[in-house]
């Protein structure tokens, strides 16, 4: 606790090597190339079809994953000028406000990869200062993360996600 507000674990154990930053993109990179194929090659029919009226299609979940890069990518940008900037978002909201069950299959896979590349840059540009840099996540309460600790948390949300996509992609245990 610092100040009465909850600091993540990655506070406490920062790695200022920019090589970190690097190995993060690096992963990210070989994600977004590798499953912009894998996921274009999923039928239509398995792509929209959804478990139950209350669960997401696959292509809900890639929707999902698009709203994570676009807050992500906003906190990566953010975080790096503003004093703990508080950026939350409401999962179920954005995905029902955006439609993605009707949205051309892809459409969806190029903003998902686009974003990605967008995130991947900005990483890569990051100044080893800023990685310590906080970012309150918390929506009721203040909840903050270093964005070094976001970036490794992006790609760990992203591949447990990416498993509900195509089974078994990553061994992964999230959150």
């Amino acid at each position: 606790m610092q100040n009465g507000k909850r600091i993540d674990n990655g506070q406490l154990t920062m790695n200022n090597e920019p090589s970190f930053m690097m190995d993060v993109t690096s992963e990210l990179q070989k994600i977004v190339s590798a499953f912009s194929i894998k996921i274009q090659a999923i039928p239509a029919h398995e792509f929209d079809a959804k478990p139950n009226s209350n669960k997401w299609s696959k292509k809900e979940v890639l929707g999902h994953l698009i709203d994570s890069a676009q807050n992500n990518l906003r906190r990566f940008v953010v975080g790096q000028y503003d004093h703990e900037p508080n950026i939350v978002y409401d999962q179920d909201f954005w995905v029902k406000a955006n439609d993605y069950q009707y949205m051309n299959d892809n459409d969806a896979i190029a903003v998902w990869q686009l974003l990605n590349e967008r995130i991947i840059a900005v990483l890569k540009k990051m100044p080893t200062e800023n990685y310590s840099r906080l970012c309150n996540t918390g929506r009721t309460s203040p909840s903050l993360h270093t964005l070094q600790w976001l970036a490794t948390d992006y790609v760990k949300h992203l591949k447990h996600h990416l498993n509900q996509i195509i089974a078994g992609s990553f061994d992964v245990i999230y959150p």
